[in-house]
């Protein structure tokens, strides 16, 4: 069972475990919400140095080989320039020594004209290769870093989905715990509050026997003592003890037959003469009240029904035992009585108060029936006017759609009666 507060601003009722569970549900999910955000942008900042990292070495790089490539254009031209040189210098220095010479200065420039061009070209060569190893290092570099990035991606994403996790297991066994706290103070609640519920039904019970039947002796039996809940000792009008009920009260969700064999002993024990259990939970075999191994069960609500019938039969079954004694003494004191003066005065005195009784009930009859009698003549007197008064409304208007009618059909029956 709920326990239920009271708001007291708005007067509005709600359960505890309700307002426990939302608070906690509350605050976990902000602090959770908190915590994922931190990290995001945590790992945002960390991925942002980590592409301008990269996007510095790209830089870095480019520039390296652009100077590498200008340095060797530059080794180049000036090799170029030196070796043009002096190949220009050998020719016009054999031009100018001999024209036999030259076929074979010539010979030797084409050679050497080959040469140079064989080393251009190796040189074109070398630079092409040497483009083509930049070209290879940096894509190797580009992919060894975008493998970094990866790999570090992946690293963040599983730290942060690690860390989600442990986070969310970390709130769900927060929350589990919770719950349990919740349940287990509901539990107490709810014990606390059917104890409780209990001990009101025994004492509602002892109130409701001391009003019912004033006379009668309600003893309570004492918290912690063994025994029954109360005991009902049952006096006539004389005061005199006919006998006693004991009773056991019980409000829970469940009967026990444990609970006749116990209420048995303890009759044994007070020499009870009946024994009833007041109880919400019913056996299957009793709808009401009723009797189970000689122990009477019943519902609350027909308690005090049932203790009215079996108080009287503890009275009769007294006043049964009370007249076997001494019956012949007795006989002979009613036979004296009644043929004794004082009883023909009181018999008298009753006979003339009945008919005293008697002679004003008629006169009032009579009264009765002439003021009858005079009313009902003034009712057909006025039922008569009505109709004349009618028939003429009638028959100036020509038509019987009026009504003007005092009393109908039935009411008119009664009137002639």
């Amino acid at each position: 069972m709920a326990t239920d507060i009271k708001c007291p601003g708005c007067g509005h009722k709600f359960a505890i475990e309700d307002a426990v569970s939302e608070d906690i549900k509350k605050e976990l999910r902000e602090k959770m919400q908190h915590f994922l955000k931190q990290k995001e942008e945590d790992f945002a900042k960390r991925e942002k140095e980590l592409i301008q990292q990269a996007q510095n070495k790209d830089a870095e790089f480019a520039k390296k080989l652009q100077e590498e490539t200008n340095r060797l254009q530059q080794s180049l031209e000036i090799s170029l320039r030196k070796s043009i040189a002096t190949d220009f210098e050998t020719k016009l220095h054999l031009l100018q020594q001999t024209n036999k010479e030259q076929e074979d200065k010539l010979s030797q420039a084409r050679q050497k004209e080959l040469e140079f061009l064989q080393r251009e070209q190796a040189l074109k060569n070398k630079e092409a290769e040497l483009e083509l190893s930049v070209q290879r290092k940096l894509q190797e570099e580009r992919t060894k870093l975008s493998e970094e990035l990866r790999k570090l991606e992946e690293q963040k994403t599983a730290a942060r989905e690690s860390e989600y996790q442990l986070r969310l297991r970390e709130l769900e066994k927060q929350l589990d715990d919770q719950k349990k706290l919740a349940e287990e103070m509901r539990r107490k609640a709810e014990q606390g509050s059917m104890q409780l519920q209990g001990e009101v039904q025994e004492l509602i019970l002892e109130e409701m026997l001391k009003a019912a039947f004033p006379f009668d002796l309600v003893c309570e039996v004492g918290k912690g003592v063994r025994g029954a809940d109360c005991v009902l000792t049952v006096r006539n009008n004389l005061g005199q003890e006919c006998g006693s009920i004991i009773f056991e009260s019980k409000r829970t969700k469940h009967f026990d037959k444990n609970w006749i064999e116990k209420l048995k002993a303890d009759m044994r024990s007070t020499s009870a003469d009946v024994g009833v259990i007041v109880t919400h939970a019913l056996p299957e075999q009793v709808s009401s009240f009723g009797q189970v191994d000689g122990i009477w069960i019943c519902s609350f609500p027909d308690a005090l029904s049932l203790v009215h019938v079996l108080r009287d039969g503890i009275l009769k079954v007294f006043m049964a035992a009370k007249t076997q004694e001494n019956k012949g003494d007795k006989m002979h004191m009613l036979y004296a009585y009644l043929t004794s003066n004082e009883f023909g005065e009181q018999w008298k005195a009753i006979r003339e108060g009945f008919q005293a009784m008697n002679q004003s009930i008629q006169k009032e009859r009579e009264a009765m029936e002439k003021l009858w009698k005079m009313r009902q003549k003034q009712l057909e007197k006025v039922l008569l006017n009505a109709a004349h008064i009618k028939g003429s409304i009638e028959g100036i208007a020509g038509s019987d759609n009026i009504q003007l009618d005092l009393i109908d059909d039935t009411d008119a029956l009664l009137v002639d009666e």
